[in-house]
């Protein structure tokens, strides 16, 4: 039977990959990831972070004049970036819309079974399919086999080492590259 919509009405828990379950209303903003009692650490991704968490605001840019969305979003999103995510790894990514709740201060929030630094590997390296798969629409195979020479010698780990280095992400503070 459904819950009556009245404030605090609504179940606010939010099942994990992993087994455990989570109240959203615990999550704040600023939460990059949180320690679990699976004994693991999750990435916790919430639609007001920025894509710049995870690619240089240039390359943000570049996504959103180029990813035409068919939604109500009017450009490309962190919450399209995380339905990226969730399409390759169904099982490793609960999600929840709260947007109807108004003791939080997001609508969509992300929590995965990967630590915050796997997700942003992960993120990178859809981000580089995705631009390999614009590439290699533009029927211009010079400029796909530079594409592709180029990111054979690009490390995810590197950047993503350095990237968060630059944002300084132990801190909720953190500010674009």
């Amino acid at each position: 039977m459904a819950e009556p919509r009245v404030p605090g009405g609504r179940d606010t828990e939010l099942d994990l990959p992993c087994g455990e379950t989570v109240d959203v209303r615990e999550l704040d903003l600023g939460l990059r990831e949180i320690d679990c009692a699976c004994g693991a650490s999750h990435a916790v991704v919430m639609d007001p972070h920025p894509l710049g968490r995870f690619v240089p605001e240039f390359l943000v840019d570049v996504l959103r004049a180029t990813v035409d969305t068919a939604d109500e979003f009017d450009e490309f999103t962190t919450a399209h970036l995380m339905g990226i995510v969730r399409e390759e790894f169904p099982d490793a990514v609960a999600s929840a819309d709260v947007a109807e709740d108004g003791q939080v201060g997001f609508a969509l929030v992300w929590v995965t079974d990967f630590d915050a630094r796997r997700l942003h590997e992960i993120v990178v390296e859809l981000v580089v399919e995705l631009m390999e798969h614009a590439v290699g629409h533009a029927d211009d195979d010079g400029a796909l086999a530079e594409f592709e020479q180029q990111m054979h010698q690009f490390d995810v780990e590197a950047f993503v080492e350095q990237y968060r280095r630059e944002r300084d992400f132990e801190s909720e503070f953190d500010s674009a590259a």
